[in-house]
């Protein structure tokens, strides 16, 4: 793809709840920030706010999303400084409202702002297409749809990709289209040997949307979501190499796919096999 822009804004999302997609969002969101680009990712998931757990950040929450929105807060009150990354911001989401406290006018309002101060905006939005669903893709540039290799997961994001392509600014003013692509998570070669998984070509076949990066399944990610540090700051596990190999190929870098291949059997794992 061509060199991305200043002023990003990229939306998160799935069909799907429970694919990874939070995780991914903080793990791109770190990914980037750590290339040196100043960042922030922001909840949309009013109601539940699962990002600043992710995050690690949970505890130093006062202000959040909604009460900048409804102007009960600034936003350099909300916005939360991560401790690890230098260029990293999170804007967390309220536990104690519902979706109906967000407007596309004060949404709108706050991406400007930050635009003017980041150089990347992720919107780390809510599964399905409800409101806060609606919101997170409504200022989208681009999306990354986060899926799993199943037949429900990749059928609920071909309806994702639907709402890409009718229900955002870009599309309702004739814009240039949201510029979509395929983030495959909990992915395991073995399991797509046997049969028991689509494969990432299926996926690709179904969608039809550029690969961007396959996630191996890792128990790696579930430490990291429960200590509330982002994968990517894992250096040793292959998920963190496959996030960070994404984050590459959205800012223009050419990176092969290296996980997709099976892995050589040695003599005597060839032998007990």
């Amino acid at each position: 793809m061509d060199q991305v822009k200043q002023a990003t804004v990229i939306v998160i999302t799935s069909g799907k709840g429970g694919v990874g997609k939070t995780t991914s969002s903080a793990s791109i969101a770190a990914g980037i920030a750590s290339r040196g680009f100043r960042t922030v990712v922001i909840d949309f998931d009013v109601g539940l706010r699962n990002l600043d757990l992710v995050m690690g950040c949970e505890r130093r929450v006062v202000y959040d999303f909604v009460n900048v929105v409804q102007g009960e807060a600034n936003l350099q009150q909300a916005l939360i400084k991560d401790k690890r990354l230098e260029n990293l911001y999170i804007l967390p989401a309220s536990q104690t409202r519902d979706k109906d406290a967000l407007s596309i006018e004060g949404v709108q309002k706050i991406i400007e702002a930050l635009k003017q101060e980041f150089e990347f905006i992720i919107c780390d939005s809510p599964a399905g297409i409800e409101k806060g669903a609606l919101m997170a893709m409504y200022f989208a540039d681009y999306a990354i749809v986060v899926t799993n290799p199943e037949v429900s997961s990749v059928r609920d994001s071909d309806r994702i990709l639907g709402i890409l392509a009718s229900k955002t600014f870009r599309a309702e003013n004739k814009m240039t289209p949201v510029k979509e692509f395929l983030l495959l998570t909990r992915y395991s070669l073995e399991r797509v040997e046997r049969g028991d998984m689509l494969s990432v070509d299926d996926v690709k076949d179904i969608l039809a949307i550029p690969l961007l990066g396959v996630i191996p399944e890792s128990q790696a990610v579930l430490r990291a979501s429960n200590s509330g540090v982002p994968v990517t700051l894992d250096l040793e596990s292959d998920a963190s190499k496959a996030y960070m190999d994404a984050v590459g190929r959205f800012l223009g870098e050419d990176i092969a796919h290296w996980h997709l291949a099976p892995k050589k059997k040695g003599f005597f794992a060839k032998l007990f096999s």
